[in-house]
């Protein structure tokens, strides 16, 4: 499967089996597509906490605020992923060009982890609705968590959505030659 095979794959699940655990070497294949993602200056400016059993099921009660997230408890697998200070080049970078490159960095890392995703099968979603106080209590963690992606295989009938894009002339403008 090429790059573009896997985009027009993946799709944010929200219809997870229960009944299907994540096998490790999925899990270490995802893992390890996020450790070679890359980052300003390979700074790396985030931990991912793995939470599965009754951890995931806390953290997944965390992001249901309002009702949201509601297939979120089904996922076998939550990946937290906290926000952790720039290395010193990358620090200076942002300072001087005003501009937060561990949110790109983390947004990166996250498409890393779900496009590597669909590749092994698995379906995901990405969730910017999170109680961050509970979930760091949750994972014990010191730094500001800011997604949690949830990671399991998608019930049978969860099928492949059609994907809504803007046109590639609304998207994309080239200059010169």
């Amino acid at each position: 499967m090429n790059f573009t095979e896997i985009a027009q794959l993946r799709q944010s699940c929200r219809a997870y089996d229960s009944s299907r655990e994540v096998e490790q070497t999925k899990l270490d294949s995802i893992l390890e597509s996020a450790r070679l993602s890359p980052s300003a200056c390979n700074g790396q400016p985030y931990h991912i906490t793995v939470c599965k059993g009754d951890a995931a099921k806390k953290v997944a009660k965390a992001t249901q605020g309002m009702g949201m997230n509601k297939f979120a408890s089904d996922a076998p697998v939550l990946l937290v992923l906290s926000e952790m200070p720039y290395v010193a080049s990358a620090a200076l970078g942002a300072k001087v060009k005003k501009n937060d490159y561990r949110s790109i960095d983390i947004g990166i890392a996250a498409a890393y982890i779900t496009a590597e995703a669909a590749a092994q099968g698995l379906g995901s979603c990405i969730l910017g609705w999170l109680d961050d106080s509970e979930i760091r209590s949750i994972c014990d963690l010191e730094h500001p968590v800011r997604l949690v992606i949830t990671i399991g295989y998608p019930k049978p009938d969860d099928k492949l959505r059609a994907k809504t894009r803007k046109d590639m002339d609304k998207l994309v403008k080239t200059v010169g030659e």
